[in-house]
C-alpha cells in the first residue's frame, strides 16, 4: 500500500510564506512526476507546480516567482515553498505522485489526503 503524506499546512496573513512538505511510502519500484495540485470548493483541481525525478519543473502562471517545488529522491519526498501568500492562494493542497508499482502494472497516479491552506488579507 502506497501513502502520500502531507505536512505543513496552516494560516498565514497575506505576504507571509509557508512549506508544505510530502512523503511517499510503501512499496514501489519508482516514482516519476511529483506534484502539489490545489482545490477550492466546488471548483476542479488545478496543478500548481510539478517536478519529474530529473528535476525539471512546471509552475502555474498564478504562482511563477512565489512558490518553489523540490523534491528528494533518496527519501521520496516533495516541498512546496510558498512565498509571498495571497488570499486568493486559500484552499486545500493535495500532494500527487506518479507511481510505478509493479513492473507488470501500469503507472499509479495517487493522491494524498490533502492540507488546508488559509492566507488572511
Amino acid at each position: 500500500q502506497v501513502q502520500l503524506v502531507e505536512s505543513g499546512g496552516g494560516l498565514v496573513q497575506a505576504g507571509g510564506s509557508l512549506r508544505l512538505s510530502c512523503k511517499a511510502s510503501g512499496t514501489f519500484i519508482r516514482i516519476n512526476t511529483m506534484a502539489w495540485y490545489r482545490q477550492a470548493p466546488g471548483k476542479e483541481r488545478e496543478m500548481v507546480a510539478s517536478v519529474t525525478s530529473g528535476g525539471s519543473t512546471y509552475y502555474a502562471d498564478s504562482v511563477k516567482g512565489r512558490f518553489t517545488i523540490s523534491r528528494d529522491n533518496t527519501k521520496n519526498t516533495v516541498d512546496l515553498q510558498m512565498n509571498s501568500l495571497k488570499p486568493e492562494d486559500t484552499d486545500i493542497y493535495y500532494c500527487n505522485a506518479e507511481i510505478k508499482i509493479s513492473p507488470f502494472r501500469p503507472t499509479h497516479n495517487k493522491y494524498g489526503q490533502g492540507t488546508q491552506v488559509t492566507v488572511s488579507s
